[in-house]
């Protein structure tokens, strides 16, 4: 009588622990380091555009941030609109002195368009003026817009009602004048230049005039006296009622004539556009990606064309075909891995440069680099699931007959 227990077992598949899967799977990459290198860096150039753009993306964010943070955003302009003849209105001369009456109004000051022209010297042709104004201000002009002195001085009540002049960044530079003392045309007669400024965000009408006192352009330049833009800072927690009272404040007997707007909410249309900017950048990072991954899954179908020899060997060693599959998988996430790891370090590299030479914060977002490694480990399994199911199907003979 035979023991059941003399019958023979069936053989059972060895397991591959996740080490083993692991060590197999970098052994395929290492024995090939030229192709995996230039598959690696199709991926890393897909990932690091991307965190590239996203970086400097959110750098630039940060930075307008910051500079509305120091200036203020609580800066609202009143300005003339038009009357129902469809003529140019007039702010009246009580403009400024009304809006300070309103308790949240911390701060007001006023600009009035001069008719003349501000050229080099007396030589230059009439209307070649550079597309440059000319200002009356007051002198609390420049705290109340966040801007600031380049070289020389501001309008002060000493120089308010002499023939003295500020010169915008722009209006400098095409003017080409820069060093205080200088004199300049203005309106039929000399002006001594005495302060260039810098840039002024949130006012860039500034940046191309040349500022005069008020009580100077109304004794040498005929100025009527008109505010032509009202600058009010407010409270920040009373900016919209400040806004919403500021036309009949300004103009009581004609409140529709009047236009109110905040500088701030442009610079935040300019970061929305950048943002819109960046989504089409981030749709080339990931083309970039897409290339990569298939320049990934070309990879491992050539690997598994040469490799033929060694799946044979392993499937007659009694490796079945989810062991194949998942050691070719782990290859291609190997490969991913690299590319993506590669891709990050890339471009935050990429982003700390371009902000240092711009002087921005560095701002690489943690979702940006997780999102780019994530990617490429979803591209790389992609694309090597068709060679791992490949690779699997083969039979032990068919694989050893082609050696």
């Amino acid at each position: 009588m035979t023991d059941p227990l003399d019958k023979p077992r069936p053989l059972r598949a060895a397991r591959l622990w996740p080490a083993d899967v692991v060590r197999l799977g970098g052994t395929g990459l290492r024995t090939r380091p030229l192709r995996v290198f230039l598959s690696a860096l199709g991926i890393a150039i897909g990932v690091a555009a991307m965190v590239a753009v996203v970086g400097i993306s959110g750098s630039g964010q940060a930075e307008v941030d910051r500079r509305l943070d120091a200036l203020g955003t609580n800066l609202l302009r009143v300005a003339p609109g038009e009357s129902l003849a469809g003529e140019k209105a007039k702010l009246p001369y009580e403009a400024v002195a009304m809006v300070r009456r309103i308790p949240p109004v911390e701060q007001v000051t006023a600009t009035g368009a001069v008719s003349a022209s501000v050229y080099r010297n007396e030589r230059i042709a009439i209307g070649r003026t550079n597309s440059l104004t000319v200002l009356a201000s007051d002198t609390d002009l420049l705290p109340a817009v966040g801007g600031k002195v380049n070289r020389g001085r501001w309008l002060d009540s000493a120089t308010d009602k002499y023939p003295a002049v500020v010169l915008g960044a722009t209006a400098a530079q095409r003017l080409d004048v820069y060093t205080p003392g200088t004199r300049l045309w203005i309106g039929g007669r000399w002006f001594s230049l005495i302060g260039v400024l810098d840039p002024v965000p949130l006012a860039p009408e500034l940046d191309s005039a040349a500022l005069v006192g008020w009580q100077a352009a109304k004794s040498y330049l005929r100025f009527d006296g008109h505010p032509s833009t009202v600058y009010v800072r407010a409270e920040d927690s009373q900016v919209a009622a400040v806004r919403a009272v500021l036309p009949a404040t300004a103009y009581p007997e004609k409140p529709g004539e009047v236009r109110i707007s905040r500088p701030s909410d442009a610079l935040a249309a300019r970061e929305a556009t950048e943002s819109a900017l960046t989504g089409l950048l981030l749709g080339l990072g990931g083309v970039a990606l897409l290339v990569g991954g298939v320049g990934v899954g070309n990879t491992m179908v050539i690997s598994v064309l040469e490799r033929r020899p060694e799946i044979g060997l392993r499937r007659a060693l009694g490796a079945t075909r989810g062991q194949i599959r998942t050691q070719f998988v782990t290859e291609s996430l190997l490969l991913s891995l690299i590319g993506g790891l590669g891709g990050t370090v890339l471009g935050t590299v990429i982003t700390a440069g371009y902000a240092l030479s711009r002087d921005w914060p560095t701002v690489v977002p943690a979702w940006a680099s997780f999102a780019g490694i994530g990617s490429t480990l979803l591209i790389g399994m992609i694309a090597g699931l068709y060679p791992a199911v490949r690779a699997s199907r083969l039979a032990p003979t068919e694989a050893l007959a082609g050696t």
